[in-house]
């Protein structure tokens, strides 16, 4: 039986299917059935709540995309561009089940080094966190809700 951990997030209606005993989850960014883990579970959430809630257009987002860091490939959870093509929010998502900590943030830190996006966000579903990164004056300074698309 289907029994996620419910979130600090939205109701959404999604396409989840079972086979083999697995549930699968329709991505509507990708276009494709994929492994209903727990990240996933709150990836989709957050997508959902980005634009339906804040009016993200669904095209201007990346899943899990690829980058090179430190000669080590790695992947964000969801990139955001703004209509010219740039990075503005690099989001890292977890599983409910994993505490937001420090180290959650030196990760989305140090992709963003790469980015360069102007926000990151943090989310585990449950906790959501938002900073506004300033790189010329190298700080940040978190808020307390997302702003809309066209606001950021």
């Amino acid at each position: 039986m289907f029994n996620p951990t419910p979130l600090n997030l939205p109701n959404y209606p999604f396409r989840v299917s079972q086979r083999d005993g697995l549930y699968f989850i329709f991505d509507e960014i990708r276009k494709k059935h994929l492994l209903l883990t727990p990240e996933e579970w709150v990836r989709q959430h957050f997508v959902r709540y980005l634009t339906a809630d804040k009016n993200f257009p669904s095209s201007l987002l990346k899943l899990e995309g690829g980058l090179q860091l430190n000669q080590t490939k790695k992947r964000s959870d969801i990139l955001v561009y703004n209509r010219l093509g740039e990075k503005i929010m690099v989001i890292e998502c977890k599983a409910p089940s994993v505490q937001i900590s420090q180290a959650t943030f030196d990760q989305a830190a140090r992709y963003n080094s790469v980015y360069k996006a102007k926000w990151l966000a943090v989310t585990n579903g449950i906790q959501h966190y938002y900073a506004q990164i300033d790189h010329r004056e190298k700080k940040f300074r978190f808020v307390a809700e997302l702003p809309v698309y066209g606001e950021l």
